[in-house]
């Protein structure tokens, strides 16, 4: 199985490339963007050395799907998907801040409530909780987006005070977030799954606030299978989930959590596939449907063929 690790497409009108961790992004210059889903995997902030066949293809796909029904909720700012890979859209200014919604005290909410502390981002958290135990209602956990390094906490307050989001625009995106979190976990119902905790980018243009980059996908979201949710929660037994958890389990379990000093761990041949098989896994568990690998034997070449007949259309 071939991967998309890094390709720059040869297009026409390209005002500038963004290399992300995971995303190709081309600014071209009638204002639009192009954004390629390469197979690159990170974890802890950092690039994993070696690309995950068929990653890319099931990121954007199942974002294709999820902003298409949410569409309704918040304008988004997909345009067209011309190929498995590659979603053009409008090129917004984003917020410098991530929205992060809680359902379940799971992940870094967990880690944090374990050291004893009873509030994150301001938000108060109740005494007696579990690790996986749902909490009274959703709460939002905002984060900096930073350009280098680990995203950090911060709280309503701060954003609104040190005006990094005007306070209109932020009490309509944390609405935009509940309603799409509860959107995403109607849909995540009907699949026999729990939409455990995702995250949110929006960003603006000619004053208007759109919903940009993926979501609820395994790498910005998280999933639990919902049969023998409580059965697991009362004999305090991990949970099924359904994210990219198990790269980030497998990495802590081989000494790897992104601090200095550490080194990632080897990904052979079989731990590569076996990263393959399980997004491909998400992808049917999330969707309902039988994931059709796209032809990736010249992988650029088909990029700029499908790229180049949309903008002639």
């Amino acid at each position: 199985m071939k991967a998309v690790e890094r390709i720059v497409l040869e297009l026409p009108g390209v005002k500038k490339i963004y290399h992300g961790k995971v995303r190709d992004v081309y600014h071209m210059e009638d204002g639009s963007l192009i954004m390629v889903a390469s197979d690159r995997i990170s974890a802890f902030d950092v690039i994993l050395p070696r690309p995950i066949p068929h990653k890319g293809q099931v990121l954007n796909q199942i974002a294709t799907r999820f902003l298409d029904l949410t569409s309704d909720i918040v304008p988004n700012w997909k345009q067209s998907v011309p190929d498995p890979q590659v979603t053009i859209g409008i090129a917004c200014v984003p917020y410098r801040v991530e929205m992060v919604i809680r359902g379940y005290l799971t992940g870094h909410a967990w880690r944090e409530y374990s050291t004893g502390k009873r509030r994150l981002c301001g938000v108060a958290l109740p005494e007696g909780l579990k690790e996986h135990d749902r909490l009274p209602a959703p709460i939002i956990t905002p984060a900096t987006k930073a350009e280098e390094g680990h995203d950090e906490d911060i709280s309503r307050e701060e954003i609104i005070a040190k005006n990094i989001i005007p306070e209109a625009e932020y009490v309509q995106l944390e609405k935009y977030t509940r309603a799409l979190f509860q959107r995403g976990t109607e849909i995540a119902a009907g699949r026999g799954l729990i939409l455990v905790d995702t995250k949110y980018e929006f960003g603006m243009k000619d004053g208007k606030i759109y919903l940009i980059d993926e979501i609820h996908t395994p790498d910005s979201s998280r999933y639990f299978y919902a049969e023998g949710y409580a059965e697991r929660q009362a004999k305090g037994d991990a949970q099924k989930q359904l994210s990219k958890e198990f790269v980030r389990q497998w990495l802590i379990a081989n000494g790897f959590q992104g601090k200095e000093g550490q080194k990632v761990p080897t990904m052979d041949d079989a731990y590569v596939n076996s990263v393959s098989e399980r997004y491909i896994e998400l992808y049917e568990h999330i969707t309902g449907e039988k994931f059709l690998p796209a032809e990736n034997e010249d992988p650029k070449g088909r990029m700029e063929r499908n790229i180049m007949a949309f903008l002639k259309s």
